[in-house]
């Protein structure tokens, strides 16, 4: 992710910021987080195992949109368990770029 530029929808920033995740990549996270609402440390500790993503819906959100929410479940694997994050999430593009803003978890 390092020096890469951000992607053209919010669908494919989910995607990157999941693989960021998955790799333990805080500077990108920090950097694809809306400045609205990020926070000032990142770490994982113990840091997951993540096993897979699955995109359930995207609403808006495309290159041209200002707006778009994207509902996902994130696998993964902690001391031994598994665990699934259900989020409906929103972003907003900020300095002509798609940032995550906050999201909602197990919605409804």
């Amino acid at each position: 992710m390092a020096g890469t530029a951000l992607p053209p929808t919010a669908e494919a920033l989910m995607r990157s910021r999941y693989t960021a995740f998955a790799v333990g990549d805080f500077d990108y996270l920090r950097r694809s987080w809306h400045s609205s609402t990020r926070p000032t440390e990142l770490a994982s500790d113990p840091a997951p195992t993540w096993l897979g993503l699955k995109i359930l819906t995207t609403e808006a959100g495309g290159p041209e949109a200002t707006e778009g929410r994207v509902e996902f479940v994130a696998r993964y694997r902690l001391g031994g368990r598994a665990f699934r994050l259900h989020e409906r999430s929103r972003f907003l593009r900020e300095d002509g770029a798609w940032r995550y803003v906050d999201g909602v978890l197990d919605p409804d």
